[in-house]
């Protein structure tokens, strides 16, 4: 699954090649993991010339490389994974965070003032949407919901309800969204930044949630948005071993979020980054062999009686403006997406406690295939008017296909469904 090229190579070769010289270990072909809290100066002035250079961008003397001053600050294995990671995302920097909420909290509070307004799409991750409908009011930031990011009219109705409210100050993207895999247009978002700058005079940050599709099915940069957020605990860690998250854009964006990252302490640890250096080597195998799985399986299941529907993007009408949407942002159709049994909670318990080999479990992106039910589990916090309203409903299940062999999924699939 070749991706976007940069810089003379493509996304395969970049994600094993970037971000790493074996020069700099003794030749050790793969990075050592630099298991140490603190860095030794060697000398008193180098030690102030770094801390200038860190703090407030002060040149070091004569061009000399800074030295590092503390693992809460930044470490050399979670700088190769930065590297790594901008280089993915076509991004100028990134910053590598202790897992994608901690990511995505960061961007809003380093973003948003008492007084500001912020639009999403709905539906949203469970842990976001609480965030900002339930902890920001205590700021006198207001939230505000759309739920077609596609529909040019509909946002920017949305955008302007905010506007009357406060200035405007992030539109956030997640696309696809979680749990039903609606789509939304990247590009139409930046119009209504733009729209929004000659309106209020200021222009909000465009933040896309890229956890879904990951770098190899989706570059939110390159359609404009500002920054790209993955909660690389999913796809990009890939083996359900380790909690992070990232977010890439252009340097002066970035810049704000280590300081603020600097002082919250949710920076990602070395053995947390020396693991995500091994999975990206990987990340363009398993998102090809994962999205072939999905495919497989998200027919079968569109075929089967006991199914009401199937939200899957291959599934997206042909002429639809979802279609072009999907057609013109992305480059696969991911492995993660949502399927609705015939009847309810009862139904959906028996064929969820009947599964032999899918994994009853949160989470999406690992090598196994794991299945939950959003209105119990993830979006369990999220008031039932508001899930029924954007298509979680007692029946509704998300499903993200692993890289099993898919008859060995669909039987079990099979088996499970003769519980309803």
């Amino acid at each position: 699954m070749t991706g976007e090229r940069r810089e003379g190579l493509n996304l395969d070769t970049l994600t094993i090649s970037v971000g790493y010289d074996p020069a700099t270990a003794s030749g050790a072909a793969k990075p050592p993991l630099y298991l140490t809290s603190t860095f030794v100066y060697p000398s008193a002035q180098f030690a102030k010339d770094t801390h200038a250079n860190f703090f407030e961008g002060v040149p070091m003397p004569g061009g000399e490389t800074p030295g590092l001053i503390y693992s809460r600050l930044s470490h050399p294995n979670l700088d190769m994974v930065e590297k790594r990671l901008a280089a993915l995302d076509h991004g100028e920097v990134s910053a590598v965070f202790s897992s994608g909420m901690a990511a995505m909290t960061t961007v809003l509070m380093a973003n948003l003032r008492p007084g500001d307004t912020v639009i999403y799409g709905r539906p949203l991750y469970g842990g976001v949407d609480w965030f900002l409908n339930s902890h920001f009011s205590q700021f006198g930031i207001q939230p505000f919901g759309y739920t077609d990011g596609a529909d040019e009219d509909h946002m920017r109705a949305v955008a302007n309800e905010a506007m009357a409210a406060g200035s405007l100050g992030v539109i956030h993207v997640e696309t696809p969204a979680n749990p039903t895999a609606v789509i939304s247009d990247i590009a139409l978002a930046v119009r209504i930044a733009d729209h929004a700058e000659k309106t209020q005079g200021r222009r909000p940050l465009v933040v896309v949630d890229n956890t879904f599709l990951g770098p190899f099915l989706q570059s939110p940069l390159l359609q404009g948005a500002d920054l790209c957020m993955t909660a690389l605990t999913k796809y990009c860690g890939g083996h359900s071993d380790l909690l992070a998250g990232g977010v890439s854009g252009r340097a002066e964006l970035i810049a704000p979020l280590k300081t603020l990252r600097t002082m919250l302490g949710n920076h990602s640890d070395p053995h947390t980054c020396w693991l995500l250096l091994r999975s990206f080597e990987t990340l363009a195998l398993r998102t090809e062999r994962h999205c072939a799985n999905a495919a497989r399986l998200a027919d079968w299941l569109k075929a089967h009686p006991k199914i009401a529907s199937v939200t899957y993007f291959g599934f997206l009408p042909e002429g639809s403006k979802a279609r072009e949407v999907y057609d013109r942002q992305c480059r696969g159709a991911g492995a993660t997406f949502s399927f609705r049994v015939k009847g309810g909670e009862a139904e959906v318990f028996r064929f969820l406690d009947k599964l032999q080999l899918l994994k009853l479990a949160v989470s999406l992106g690992g090598a196994e295939t794991l299945i939950c039910h959003p209105a119990s589990t993830t979006h369990y916090q999220i008031d039932r008017a508001r899930r029924e309203a954007v298509g979680i409903d007692d029946a509704t299940l998300r499903l993200s296909v692993g890289l099993e062999h898919p008859d060995d999924l669909i039987a079990d699939l099979a088996q499970a469904l003769e519980a309803i």
